[in-house]
């Protein structure tokens, strides 16, 4: 069978990628602590299943509108001006499986082939490869671990041209934790004014799990917001990533254009998982909060085990639940040349699974998720401890 030539430009995710060569390993008979995939390991809330077994009860199992029920579309109007002040109407919002159906949504209707993507490393390693599909050109900004790994005006001004077509990044970052403030976003948006050509994608999935206090969104500055194209969704801030259920706030174009595309490949998004997705917005954040206090506690645990490491250069995570450690201090010992060689350095001596920084464009990085229990960071970090001292 002769498959089609655009199966060359996608790639198996390197972070599924690592998973499966962790259950791998565990099916030899070793015990393998996987910090691989970004997945919180609490239970959804037991009031969004509660409304999900009532959906059912109530006959809600039938197809639903491919941009997302009328319910639903409102609560997430309803949040992001409770949330964000942002202003939106049902119109410039769509529901998709996914927030990574939403990314591929908008950049499948954005990029013809050979558009530029702009890109600040380090990246989800989904952004890339959506780009990659779309026949897009990509063009990294690298970022500095001494800037917590965020870009600053004059290094988006270098990249940026009138070539540039789309620019994505996420805040809360995936992988390094990277937080922009409001002012750090405003000398963003002074070169964006300057390419009104330039549109932005926003990937907001982490914004509830923010160590510094308030979440910015770039969308909030007036005189870019017909550009900017917000993605969200329900697995990081309610633990509800089996759902599969995101969201996309945009101008109405966009949406328009995404409800054409998704139509053809998904239609509407699971009936059931839009009735909880609406609990989960109108009903109390307490349970959201309770699990970002833990990520934290968890946060600072594995950032003072790497402070305990010689050679390791960390910048403090202000999101997320990633820690995303400098390890090139150790290349060129024991076969370890690069952040690949590491992970699998990791993997296969430690039994430890983490992602290695290559795959979010950063070479001397490896990526580790602390969405774990405390004892099983613990016992992880004690392996990597262990075999580190001994690199």
């Amino acid at each position: 069978m002769e498959l089609a030539n655009r199966l060359e430009r996608i790639k198996e995710p390197q972070t599924i990628k690592m998973a499966k060569m962790a259950r791998a390993l565990a099916t030899k008979g070793h015990d393998v602590i996987n910090l691989s995939l970004g997945e919180p390991d609490f239970n959804t809330p037991n009031h969004i299943v509660e409304a999900a077994k009532k959906a059912m009860d109530d006959g809600f199992t039938k197809y639903t509108p491919v941009a997302g029920i009328p319910e639903l579309r409102e609560a997430i109007c309803n949040k992001l001006k409770r949330d964000n002040q942002l202003d939106y109407d049902r119109k410039q919002i769509i529901v998709s499986t996914g927030a990574k159906q939403a990314l591929a949504n908008a950049i499948l209707c954005l990029l013809n082939p050979g558009d530029e993507a702009l890109i600040p490393t380090p990246f989800w390693v989904t952004y890339a490869a959506l780009v990659d599909l779309a026949e897009g050109s990509k063009k990294y900004i690298k970022s500095k671990a001494s800037n917590k790994y965020k870009i600053t005006p004059e290094e988006l001004e270098e990249a940026i041209s009138e070539k540039s077509k789309l620019f994505i990044f996420s805040s809360p970052c995936n992988p390094s934790g990277a937080v922009y403030s409001k002012e750090e976003l405003a000398g963003l948006v002074e070169v964006f004014k300057k390419y009104p050509n330039c549109n932005i994608i926003s990937d907001e999935i982490y914004e509830y799990i923010n160590y510094k206090g308030g979440h910015e969104s770039i969308a909030q500055f007036e005189e870019i917001k017909d550009r900017v194209i917000v993605v969200n969704g329900f697995s990081k801030g309610f633990a509800m990533t089996g759902w599969r259920l995101g969201y996309l706030a945009g101008p109405e174009t966009i949406v328009r254009a995404c409800e054409r595309i998704q139509g053809q490949f998904t239609s509407g998004a699971n009936a059931i998982t839009q009735k909880a997705a609406v609990a989960a917005l109108n009903s109390s954040l307490d349970p959201t909060y309770a699990m970002r206090e833990e990520f934290e506690k968890r946060r600072n645990f594995v950032i003072e085990s790497f402070d305990e490491i010689n050679g390791i250069d960390l910048a403090l995570p202000d999101g997320a639940f990633y820690a995303f450690p400098d390890v090139s201090a150790f290349f060129g010992k024991n076969g370890i040349n690069n952040s690949e060689d590491m992970s699998m350095h990791i993997l296969n001596n430690a039994h430890v699974s983490t992602v290695y920084g290559s795959a979010f464009g950063d070479e001397n990085a490896i990526r580790i998720s602390y969405a774990a229990s405390m004892d099983t960071l613990k016992e992880a970090m004690q392996r990597i401890k262990k075999l580190l001292h001994e690199s």
